[in-house]
């Protein structure tokens, strides 16, 4: 019945002094494209922060991590609001430079390349990052750690070992850090995808070291069958978002779920599928809550946390520090 389609009217916004809520909240009232879906998405991480019965797991990519983004991830596991993070070699990478005293800089995505190499510098979209803010420290300060860590026993998890890293660093924009300190796992399927990796293999030339990585898998399949809700804040594809959803389908599929990606769903992709292709394999419940956010993660995720911290303190409900 056409009544029924036509229940709500289009709202009109109005920025005049605005807070973080109050433009998520006209946002939700606007109705327009991509802005509904941000407002829904803080909607969904609300009430998956307030269900206590709920793991909120959260997937992203390496690559934010070297931007300024990387010290609000920290600060969202300070805040009490992930339990649990999957995420890529990049992270471990970007993460440990900077808390080894690697700087990184403003660029930009039209620098000539050949000229950059040159120099030692390596662009990444369009920050700037030095040999000696990356490869350097990342070279010199693993070592000695893991020569600490083989002293005490020659084989480890993935998870463990990042662990222990998180443990030996201070710096309070550190996601290792962070997590160390409150004992939030973190998983990285593809831990030899990248510098972090890379070192272990070079460590394990002239060491009987060994990683398990199956360990973690282990993990996560406990989690799977564990009887509790899951609730999942992923930004970007790939192999850190599967592993969130594909363990999750043994359990029956998230609960809630806000996925942000720059990716097009038509060529098929992991990066690129919506939520709503994650129903039709279990991996998202039918009953859930969850939506999509097509766009930049730099952009979206500071408004979003914005809105959902001021939410979070006008309620009584909201998560304790840990």
């Amino acid at each position: 019945m056409k009544e029924n389609l036509l229940k709500r009217k289009v709202e009109e916004m109005n920025l005049e002094k605005v807070s973080f809520s109050g433009l998520i909240d006209q946002m939700e009232k606007s109705g327009g494209f991509g802005a509904k879906n941000l407002a829904d998405g803080v909607t969904i991480l609300e009430g998956m922060v307030k269900d206590k019965k709920c793991v909120k797991f959260m997937s992203f990519p390496g690559c934010i991590v070297s931007t300024g983004l990387r010290g609000a991830i920290a600060q969202m596991i300070k805040k009490g609001l992930v339990d649990v993070i999957i995420t890529t070699c990049g992270t471990l990478d970007h993460d440990l430079a900077k808390a080894w005293g690697g700087i990184y800089y403003h660029g930009a995505f039209e620098a000539d390349d050949a000229k950059l190499h040159k120099e030692g510098i390596n662009r990444l979209g369009n920050l700037f990052v030095p040999n000696d803010s990356y490869g350097k420290p990342i070279e010199d300060k693993m070592g000695p750690i893991l020569e600490e860590l083989y002293k005490i026993k020659k084989e480890w998890s993935g998870r463990e070992l990042i662990h222990e890293f998180g443990k030996r660093i201070n710096d309070e924009n550190s996601i290792l850090y962070q997590a160390a300190k409150r004992n939030i796992p973190i998983y990285v399927p593809g831990i030899t995808d990248g510098a972090f990796g890379t070192n272990i293999v070079w460590f394990s030339q002239d060491h009987d070291f060994k990683l398990d990585i199956l360990a973690d898998e282990k993990e996560l399949a406990n989690l799977a069958f564990d009887d509790i809700k899951r609730g999942a804040l992923m930004i970007g594809g790939g192999i850190s978002k599967h592993h969130v959803i594909w363990w999750s389908q043994f359990s029956g599929g998230l609960d809630y779920a806000v996925y942000i990606t720059t990716a097009t769903q038509y060529d098929g992709s992991l990066s690129g599928a919506r939520l709503t292709e994650a129903v039709s394999w279990g991996k998202i419940r039918e009953q859930a809550k969850y939506t999509t956010i097509d766009g930049d993660a730099t952009i979206i995720l500071p408004v979003m946390l914005g809105a959902l911290y001021e939410k979070l303190e006008r309620d009584p409900a909201k998560p304790k520090k840990q």
